[in-house]
């Protein structure tokens, strides 16, 4: 994977979740603290700051800083939980391998930070799925919808919309919603085989 698809991996999850910054706090507003639209706005906002005029030698250089600046600028559990996606991501490329197992690095450092398994409504929900898909050579746009819209029927039993139980069902999860911009990013950056 080149420094360039990287880039054009992260502008598309930036014009993703700016366009989504609202639905993502209304969907957090139900379950959590409502900010989850404006922390991830704010954090790729700074992550697109950080890509002008700058050159990256490798992938790995990229996601290095996207890690650095999610854990810097995104509140609540988001920037931490994100910044270890790619730190995991970060770590697999610079040892050679791909994007493929980067990614599943990605999921089992979000796993270990956030103590999280399937079926808990997080983001572990979508991540599980799609790295599944990928695997498969099945990735598509259609799934990924399907598996965030699945995080609706779940009761959370992990994070703060753990707090409302019962009352979380029926809600999507917002951090498995901008999970889905992200891979849906992926698709159309169309890197998966790079």
């Amino acid at each position: 994977m080149t420094p360039e698809m990287a880039i054009k991996w992260m502008r598309l999850f930036n014009d993703k979740i700016q366009e989504n910054k609202a639905y993502l706090s209304e969907l957090d507003t139900p379950i959590g603290d409502g900010d989850h639209g404006g922390n991830m706005a704010r954090g790729m906002a700074a992550v697109m700051e950080n890509l002008v005029g700058k050159t990256f030698a490798s992938a790995d250089e990229v996601f290095k800083m996207v890690s650095m600046q999610l854990i810097s600028k995104v509140g609540g559990a988001s920037g931490p939980l994100y910044g270890s996606a790619f730190m995991g991501l970060t770590k697999a490329l610079e040892a050679g391998q791909d994007l493929k197992s980067g990614l599943q690095d990605g999921l089992d450092m979000i796993k270990k930070r956030g103590k999280a398994e399937v079926g808990e409504k997080t983001m572990v929900d979508v991540w599980t799925p799609v790295l599944g898909a990928i695997n498969d050579g099945q990735l598509t746009a259609e799934l990924v919808d399907k598996t965030v819209e699945a995080t609706k029927d779940l009761k959370a039993t992990k994070g703060r919309a753990s707090y409302v139980g019962e009352r979380s069902i029926g809600h999507i999860d917002p951090g498995s919603f901008s999970s889905g911009l992200l891979f849906k990013s992926l698709i159309e950056a169309e890197v998966l085989n790079g």
